[in-house]
Formats: C-alpha cells, sequence, structure tokens
C-alpha cells in the first residue's frame, strides 16, 4: 500500500475513533463565545483531518496554534514527548483529543 494511503487510512481510523464521542448540538451561545480556552493542534500539511479542523475553526471564529510535525523540529520533540500518536492531537487548554470531529471537539471546547 503507498504511503500516502497509509496515512489516510490512519487519519480515517483516527476519526472513526474520535466519532464515538457523544455528539453535541449547539445552543444558544456560539463556540466563539469560549474563546478564553487555548487551543493548540498538532498537525501535518496533507492531513484531511486536519484541514477539516482548520476550517472548522476559522467558520467558528475560534482563535488557534498550530504546530506542523514535519516542518518544525520543536513541533516534532514536543509531539513525541507527550506521546503524540496519528494527527492532528488538538489541546484545548489541558483537555486532549486525538483526530478530529466537531462532536468531539465541541465536547472538549465546552468543559
Amino acid at each position: 500500500m503507498p504511503d500516502r494511503a497509509k496515512r489516510l487510512m490512519f487519519c480515517a481510523l483516527l476519526l472513526w475513533a474520535v466519532a464515538a464521542l457523544t455528539p453535541l448540538r449547539a445552543g444558544a451561545a456560539g463556540l466563539a463565545d469560549y474563546n478564553e480556552r487555548r487551543v493548540v493542534m498538532y498537525a501535518t500539511s496533507w492531513c484531511p483531518y486536519c484541514q477539516q479542523a482548520r476550517n472548522y475553526f476559522r467558520q467558528q471564529g475560534i482563535p488557534y496554534v498550530e504546530h506542523d510535525i514535519e516542518k518544525d523540529a520543536a513541533a516534532r520533540r514536543d509531539y513525541k514527548a507527550f506521546g503524540g500518536r496519528g494527527i492532528p492531537v488538538i489541546f484545548v487548554d489541558k483537555r486532549r483529543m486525538n483526530g478530529f470531529s466537531v462532536s468531539g471537539f465541541e465536547k472538549i471546547y465546552r468543559r
């Protein structure tokens, strides 16, 4: 199997695992109302789930910091130090999410 196909399959498996989280429905307050939270994403440029997260953050007006683990040696060291497996890895303050789904992200963002 080509390397790119393996990467996409791995990302798909991560998304499936995260999708098992209970979805939350948006209430009257939008997610941007929670913007005091610090969102940090460890990602790569080619990952479709990383792009989905970027698009979601932009649409919701959620500020975030992104670290590319392939282009930034310090980000790669940090990723390995916290036991990163798969991409994206998203932190909301001290809460961690592996992969990305809207419902999973909203769950950790609203806590």
